[in-house]
């Protein structure tokens, strides 16, 4: 006997994965994906960043393009890179059947204008003379700008971008957490517990670590030179707003290896990529093509300029602009220190940060580096699998298809998560520890002078051998170094920087 099948009826995709199927477009997917099954409930789960959800039948849309489009509007929400690539293919005759059958419905009107925004086409409609202006973006659902009211579909357009380059936020629940903790004025409690000068000393060997870390990143060699270098940019970084060509250009040409200065944007195909053997390369993310380049950053401008707003909070202005920078790759090399500048750049210009101060972001990035690599890989994994190019014995790239819509309208909550999550970590943790680290030297300092009057050289280098020590001064520093002491002498000191270190401060 037969075993009856209990689904009878299989989901069938709806919305936008019913339109990229349909249609056959190449495009990153999309977060939310819906379905259509013949159980009487709705069900949904999650699973890795995407939601899946399956309605009853009651709840299917017409099987057509129109059903599908404005099925994805209300339920999927908006996402311009399926959008402009399903505008590319479909005839317009379509869409303006659908608008005109609904002239003043809220989910037409929005399609309405994402055709004509994303196509730069005009449908021959008459504009709106009445009604009620519609939100493009859903403020509840997503994190918007200061609205344009447009007349033409009586839309607030509400994007952070424009159609040249356009980012996406969503309104997740980590970041709605994220953004109630206010940080800022968490650091400013940590930062009150300690003296000013504690402040200050804190903030010269943050200035280095960051620099440090950021080139360590990279795997970048950094001698004093560079790193003094550096160190001037980021003191830099509260004074004037960098996101534009000319200073990016400069802050490239400050960066790198005279010799690899560039003067405009790369003329190459760039990729991130590794040597497998020696005729082999695994090739990790691919960069927009060389031509491309000019209307993308232009647009990052323009988001740049949009997203700086008091409705935009500035952790996500920063994700945006430094994310958005660093998947475009528009130089040649030092697209990595640029980004994490960057975040430094918006942080500092909105506000965020203290004045004179610096968040060690790249410092937490080296310590979490799977956090930080899965923050890169949220886009360029679904990225490389769409991406036809070819390499040759020199290992240079060649791309065989239009790209760029791929880098326009990148969803980067993912990025903006993982952001905030190291700020956090930057406040809560490395810079608490940092002052606590200056106020027990300055404990331990003053006990050792107490037993003797050593150079402040001696002293710094005593307190060192011993937090390396676990407390204790070797044999060996204390024959080579410290002849002149008596064991008592030792004994008290090692006593004193004990007492003023707990045991996880010593390595």
């Amino acid at each position: 006997m037969t075993a009856r099948n209990s689904h009878p009826h299989p989901a069938r995709p709806a919305g936008y994965d019913a339109l990229i199927g349909r249609f056959g477009l190449q495009v990153l997917g999309h977060w939310h994906h819906s379905a259509i099954a013949g159980s009487a409930a709705h069900q949904s789960r999650a699973e890795a960043g995407q939601v899946f959800d399956t309605y009853p039948r009651i709840m299917a849309p017409d099987d057509s393009f129109a059903g599908h489009l404005e099925f994805a509007l209300k339920h999927d929400g908006v996402n311009l890179e399926i959008l402009a690539a399903l505008f590319a293919k479909v005839n317009p005759k379509e869409l303006l059947k659908y608008v005109r059958s609904k002239p003043t419905g809220r989910y037409a009107r929005r399609a309405w204008y994402l055709y004509e925004l994303l196509t730069q086409r005009r449908l021959p409609l008459t504009g709106l003379t009445s009604g009620n202006y519609v939100d493009l973006l859903a403020p509840d659902l997503y994190y918007t700008s200061a609205p344009i009211r447009v007349r033409r579909q009586r839309i607030n357009d509400n994007l952070l971008g424009d159609a040249r380059f356009c980012p996406i936020l969503r309104r997740t629940a980590l970041l709605e957490d994220f953004a109630e903790k206010d940080l800022p004025r968490r650091c400013q409690q940590v930062l009150a517990a300690y003296p000013r000068d504690i402040f200050r000393r804190a903030m010269n060997y943050l200035y280095t670590k960051e620099t440090r870390s950021s080139f360590e990143i990279e795997n970048v060699p950094i001698d004093a030179s560079r790193s003094q270098r550096f160190v001037a940019l980021l003191v830099e970084a509260h004074q004037k707003d960098f996101y534009n060509k000319q200073d990016l250009i400069g802050l490239q040409n400050r960066i790198v290896d005279q010799r690899f200065r560039d003067h405009d944007y790369r003329q190459t195909q760039n990729y991130v990529g590794e040597s497998v053997n020696w005729t082999q390369q695994r090739v990790h993310y691919v960069a927009p093509k060389p031509a491309d380049l000019p209307e993308l950053m232009e647009g990052t401008y323009a988001a740049h300029r949009r997203m700086n707003d008091p409705r935009v909070h500035p952790v996500l202005h920063a994700a945006a602009v430094a994310f958005g920078f660093v998947f475009l790759h528009p130089f040649e090399d030092g697209n990595g220190r640029i980004h994490r500048f960057l975040i430094h750049n918006v942080l500092a210009r909105r506000g965020f940060t203290p004045p004179a101060m610096i968040f060690p972001v790249s410092a937490v990035m080296l310590q979490d580096r799977e956090a930080y690599d899965a923050a890169l890989e949220a886009f360029s994994h679904r990225l490389l699998p769409l991406i036809d190019y070819a390499l040759d014995d020199q290992g240079r790239m060649t791309v065989r298809h239009d790209t760029a819509l791929h880098y326009r309208y990148l969803d980067l909550t993912p990025q903006a998560e993982a952001l905030f999550a190291f700020i956090q970590r930057v406040i809560e943790v490395e810079l608490v520890e940092e002052l606590q680290f200056l106020r027990s030297y300055d404990a331990a300092k003053k006990a050792i002078q107490a037993i003797v009057d050593m150079p402040d050289r001696l002293i710094d280098l005593f307190i060192r051998l011993c937090l390396q020590n676990k407390g204790m001064l070797s044999q060996g520093k204390r024959a080579s170094v410290f002849t002149r002491l008596t064991d008592e002498e030792v004994a008290r000191m090692t006593a004193a920087v004990r007492q003023a270190y707990p045991p996880d401060a010593q390595t």
